[in-house]
């Protein structure tokens, strides 16, 4: 019987090694370490109560991120994606509210390349939600160099990518306050346990100023790496910034031996899947999550 498990923080790094080697090049863009990484502005106390294990006895054969209380994201062992037993017990605990996973209500289960547990969850009334897709770029040949200029950044410049990321998802003003807190959960990811696998940049204008930023992933030599998040700053949109920076991260990507860099985009995220495009990364078909109704 498989157990569903909350790690405490000393198995952070254990976890992420383990998603590490789920990834791979032609497989599904689902729950990577880096994912781990981002959510970790929010201290390694918080990413490991977000998280979910479905594991018989010592061995992994799901990991889950509760990215928002009714919102799981989720990896699968690539040699039990078609296991039909572990499927039906990872239905039952996302679907009972005892089983440790959502509480009653509206809930969506992010199972890409899982077929059959996105079966499961069919036959217990769960519907697809809104499509994304994904897209990798293959890293075997050099990525085609950016001509802006582009700093992979470290903590002394955590307040130019903040300041970027925030008009790039808030498009609000960023005050003081506000800044100062983002800063220090920039500071606590940077310094967490997932932090040798990252890398921060920063393009900027000719101006010199911070225009567009991204962090990427790396889930060790051979495998995909990933980008998240890549964002560019209200003022300097409709540059090629995007492109420039996405390339960038790319190829920081395959300096640190990354086989391919991958990403997955809302079907209805027209900016960001017409930047990844002219990048140079190709689409794979839609996916959608798997939803229940409240």
């Amino acid at each position: 019987m498989l157990d569903v498990i909350t790690p405490d923080v000393s198995r952070l790094v254990e976890v992420g090694e383990t998603l590490a080697q789920w990834q791979v090049d032609g497989g599904p863009v689902h729950l990577h370490p880096g994912d781990l990484g981002w959510y970790s502005l929010r201290g390694p106390e918080e990413t490991a109560s977000s998280m979910r294990i479905w594991a018989d006895g010592a061995t992994p054969s799901a990991i889950g991120l509760l990215d928002g209380p009714q919102l799981l994201r989720l990896a699968i062992d690539p040699a039990r994606r078609d296991d039909t037993g572990l499927a039906a017990w990872i239905a039952d605990s996302v679907e009972d509210p005892e089983g440790g996973v959502f509480a009653p209500g509206r809930a969506t289960v992010e199972a890409r390349g899982a077929g059959a547990l996105t079966r499961s969850l069919g036959q217990k009334g769960w519907h697809e939600d809104e499509p994304w897709i994904p897209l990798s770029l293959d890293l075997s040949a050099p990525v085609q160099p950016a001509t802006a200029r582009i700093e992979t950044i470290g903590e002394d410049r955590a307040g130019d990518w903040v300041s970027v990321h925030w008009s790039a998802f808030r498009g609000t003003a960023l005050d003081d306050a506000a800044r100062q807190t983002f800063i220090n959960r920039w500071l606590a990811m940077t310094s967490g346990p997932f932090a040798p696998a990252s890398r921060h940049l920063v393009a900027f204008d000719q101006n010199g100023e911070a225009a567009a930023v991204t962090t990427v992933w790396s889930a060790g030599a051979g495998r995909p790496g990933l980008i998240e998040p890549m964002g560019v700053h209200q003022d300097h949109r409709g540059r090629g910034y995007g492109v420039e920076i996405t390339r960038a991260g790319a190829a920081v990507l395959r300096e640190m031996g990354s086989s391919s860099v991958v990403v997955a985009a809302e079907g209805s995220n027209n900016g960001a899947l017409a930047t990844y495009l002219a990048a140079g990364f190709v689409p794979a078909a839609p996916v959608a999550d798997m939803s229940r109704d409240g």
